[in-house]
């Protein structure tokens, strides 16, 4: 056997070896995901934050549409919308939130979400992605920060190399103190 030959065998077995380790990574990756819970978010930006909300708990999407204002509501209740003959309160999250106001774009968005019975519309600042995360990778605020209220963060999901912070829709409408 010549030395062409030796390397030839021996980049085969190198590339053999390339290809079963990633098939390797790909069968512990996909055995992650069968071992594991996923769910499914659907990601938004408020500022160059991302948050998720369960993608079972969303409706629909919706541009910006024309918001009419209520008399004696809460702040954070930009106001009321027309869908499809529903009447739909609209959360601003920004200002449930705490958030400086931020002018409407064209990436505005009103997120309809179910929460009880009810539907929601939350306005942010611009939809994202669907992701799709292990619940192992989502960590409870709680045991994360002291004082993060777990009235409206269900907790904290490693995605890549992302921080997404996740919504308890429970509480968005209205708090404890508000009822």
């Amino acid at each position: 056997m010549d030395l062409r030959e030796l390397l030839k065998n021996s980049s085969q077995a190198g590339e053999a070896e390339s290809v079963k380790a990633d098939a390797d990574e790909r069968d512990d990756a996909e055995a992650v995901e069968i071992d594991g819970t996923i769910i499914q978010l659907v990601s938004f930006m408020l500022d160059d934050v991302e948050y998720g909300i369960d993608i079972l708990a969303v409706h629909e999407i919706l541009r910006m549409p024309e918001i009419t204002r209520l008399p004696n509501t809460p702040s954070y209740i930009r106001g009321v919308i027309n869908l499809r003959g529903n009447v739909i309160p609209v959360v601003d999250v920004r200002d449930r939130f705490g958030l400086p106001v931020a002018e409407v774009t064209d990436l505005t968005r009103i997120i309809v979400v179910e929460v009880g019975d009810k539907l929601v519309g939350l306005l942010v600042d611009n939809v994202y992605q669907v992701v799709r995360m292990s619940e192992r990778n989502i960590d409870p605020p709680a045991d994360l920060i002291e004082g993060v209220s777990e009235e409206f963060i269900k907790g904290i999901g490693r995605y890549q190399k992302r921080l997404i912070i996740i919504f308890n829709l429970g509480n968005m409408l209205f708090s404890e103190e508000d009822e």
